[in-house]
């Protein structure tokens, strides 16, 4: 994942199961789990290795989301 170039959240749309996260400070890389609409926010799973870590999780906001991490960059796809 070291290679792996990273972006701003600037779209709600971007936050997709599967996507990975990692803070704007720190190198740790999260999977972005489901929505969760009881707890108001997305469950994150530690990501290291290639392998999704799914003992431990912990939920968050949209809002922190879009503030302080970054998501993985893609290959947009033109119609």
């Amino acid at each position: 994942m070291k290679n792996t170039a990273f972006e701003n959240i600037y779209d709600a749309y971007q936050l997709v199961s599967g996507a990975k996260i990692k803070g704007r400070n720190q190198e740790e890389v999260f999977e972005l789990g489901e929505y969760d609409g009881n707890k108001r926010g997305y469950t994150l799973y530690a990501f290291e290795d290639g392998i999704k870590f799914t003992d431990f999780s912990v939920i968050i906001s949209e809002r922190e989301l879009m503030n302080n991490y970054l998501i993985e960059k893609v290959a947009r796809i033109a119609a």
